[in-house]
This record gives structure tokens, C-alpha cells and sequence, in this order.
């Protein structure tokens, strides 16, 4: 299977069946994933694999308890790693200086291309997978689980097994509505109404405007999925615990 073919067919996996993963199957995917570029060849990144149901059990209350966490066989915490390299540094006579912003994007950018390019490779092999966006809310609390130390930041969680199910595609908006030419070309109120018409008309979502009493697709995001309240106590947590892992002057 090519990789485009694993692009346009891909669905988000969230029930697994019990077939195992094999540890060496995985451990090669990852080291493949390894190859994915990186920001100034440093590989500012670490991933823990879990299997044990224990770990797992703490972890679930980070991740809401969700069952593509709770039902998965394996999950991945992909870290942005900068106490690897700091340690390396100290002990070749170099002073690190890395407890910045810059240096988190930095490792941000590692992290998160690897578990993209792991996410490939692991479909390819008929694995399933699914994104929890809960990792950046409760950073905390994984760190904890996971022992993390200082300067290391978890970033994204895939669970990973062999899909249990086949739900549908999920609609993407047309590329031409995100793709710029030389320069950004800001948007019309035209342009938006075309760009966002065919996800307002799915039957599903109209649907849910009725379920959740709203006027518009928009405030299904903006008063219930994704709220300022919700955002703005989400950043304020993941602010301290940058601060706490010593990316953050206190």
C-alpha cells in the first residue's frame, strides 16, 4: 500500500481487537520513523511505549477515560525531549541553554513529525491509530505516570492496535480552501461560506445542530466542543507545567 493510498483511505481507529502487537514489528516502525527529518539533526524527542495495564490505568484518567485509550493494546507518549541533550551537553564541557520557547517549538516540531511519520508506517502494516488530544490538557498528570523529568514534555498520544471496526471517511474541507499561491490570500465572506458549505450540509452535522440547539455548525465549536473557558484553563496548566519541567522561568 502506497502512502498515498494510506492518506486517502485513513479513519481514526478507536476500538481495537485483541490481536497482539508485536514488540519487534513495533520497535522496527519506530526506528524507521527515526529517519523523519529533524531540527538540526539533534532528535529532540522520546517515546514511551505502553503496555502494561497498570500504566495504562494511570494514564486514563488524563485522557477522560477514553475508550481509545482504555481499549487499546499499546499506547504512545511522544515526548519533546531536551533533557537527552542537555544531559549529553554537560557532560562534554558544554552549557546548555535551551529552557526556552524556541527550544520547546523546536522539539515540538521533532515530536510531532515523528509520530506523523510512525502513524504512516503504522498503517501501512494495517494497524490502527488515534490522536488524543487530551495529552496537551493534562500534561501533568502523564508526566507523573510516566516518570517524566525535567525538560521533557509529552505532546502526543496514539493508541495503536488492529482496528476493530471501519468507520467512514470524515470530511476534510476542499484543499484549494487552505492551500496559498506565493503569498496568504485573506478570505471573502464568499470564500468562507463556500469553504465550510459542505460540512455545514453533512446530515450528521445538521443533525447535531438540532440535538444541541444551535444556529450554526461554528457555535457547535465555539460553545461546546472548544471553548474559550476550556482553552484558556488548559493553556494557563500546560503555562505552569512548562514551568515546572524547566522550560519556563518560575
Amino acid at each position: 500500500m502506497s502512502v498515498a493510498d494510506v492518506l486517502n483511505n485513513r479513519r481514526t481507529i478507536r476500538k481495537y481487537s485483541d490481536k497482539v502487537v508485536d514488540d519487534e514489528l513495533l520497535t522496527k516502525l519506530l526506528t524507521m520513523a527515526g529517519r523523519t527529518s529533524t531540527c538540526g539533526n539533534m532528535q529532540l524527542y522520546s517515546v514511551v511505549v505502553t503496555h502494561d495495564a497498570d500504566v495504562k490505568t494511570k494514564l486514563a484518567p488524563a485522557h477522560f477515560a477514553q475508550p481509545a485509550c482504555t481499549g487499546a493494546p499499546v499506547l504512545l507518549t511522544f515526548c519533546a525531549d531536551y533533557h537527552r541533550f542537555d544531559k549529553w551537553c554537560e557532560q562534554n564541557k558544554a552549557v546548555p541553554g535551551y529552557n526556552n520557547i524556541e527550544s520547546l517549538l523546536s522539539a515540538a516540531v521533532d515530536t510531532i513529525a515523528l509520530a506523523q511519520s510512525f502513524s504512516l508506517l503504522a498503517e501501512e502494516q494495517g494497524l490502527g491509530i488515534c490522536y488524543l488530544g487530551t495529552t496537551t490538557y493534562n500534561p501533568k498528570p502523564i508526566a507523573e505516570a510516566l516518570d517524566l523529568p525535567e525538560m521533557v514534555v509529552p505532546l502526543v498520544t496514539l493508541s495503536l492496535g488492529y482496528p476493530d471496526e471501519s468507520p467512514a471517511l470524515v470530511d476534510r474541507i476542499s484543499s484549494d480552501g487552505w492551500i496559498h499561491k506565493d503569498t496568504y490570500h485573506d478570505y471573502s465572506a464568499a470564500d468562507i461560506d463556500r469553504i465550510y458549505g459542505y460540512k455545514e450540509s453533512l446530515p450528521e452535522n445538521v443533525e447535531f445542530l438540532k440535538i444541541n440547539k444551535k444556529q450554526t455548525l461554528a457555535q457547535i465549536f465555539t460553545d461546546i466542543r472548544y471553548t474559550k473557558k476550556d482553552g484558556d484553563f488548559f493553556s494557563k496548566a500546560f503555562i505552569d507545567f512548562l514551568k515546572e519541567q524547566g522550560f519556563l522561568a518560575k
